[in-house]
């Protein structure tokens, strides 16, 4: 018996996948493209974590269609992005408090441009992401988390004349 897997039966499977996300969450390309957007408005005025993203993108466009293609990967399962968003976030100066922050503007902008039903599935994906990139970050810097624990990076002593 051929136990090789029939690439049209896989796209069927993803097919279903993302109708059957759809029609119980509502969410679409468009929806995506309005959140994305909606989020990153607030993420580059935001005096946290804006710092973070403006000092290293300058033209936004590319970065905001990776972020369309990635959610609708997280989101509906499509598989249309293709990137490893690991390696680019692990040399970010970021800790658990950039993380809280990003979830708050995420949740805020997910409620207000979202049905109730697509902003709770955007939100239990984004806290999943938020502490698989919090993990990754803390391991890259020499840290290992146990159950519970965040990711706080060592902060400088203020001392005067230094």
């Amino acid at each position: 018996m051929d136990q090789t897997a029939d690439p049209q039966d896989a796209a069927g499977r993803r097919a279903a996948i993302v109708d059957r996300i759809r029609a119980e969450t509502g969410i679409d390309e468009v929806m995506i493209a309005r959140l994305v957007d909606g989020f990153y408005d607030r993420v580059r005025a935001d005096p946290v974590i804006g710092p973070v993203f403006n000092d290293r993108i300058s033209d936004w466009g590319p970065h905001l269609e990776q972020m369309r293609l990635f959610w609708s990967s997280v989101a509906l399962m499509s598989g249309v992005y293709h990137g490893r968003p690991m390696p680019k976030h692990l040399p970010l100066p970021v800790d658990a408090r950039h993380f809280d922050r990003w979830l708050e503007l995420f949740e805020a902008t997910a409620r207000e441009l979202c049905p109730p039903a697509a902003a709770d599935h955007f939100i239990e994906r984004a806290r999943r992401i938020a502490e698989s990139l919090e993990l990754g970050i803390a391991g890259a810097n020499g840290v290992l988390l146990g159950k519970g624990e965040r990711y706080l990076r060592p902060t400088e002593a203020w001392s005067p004349g230094g």
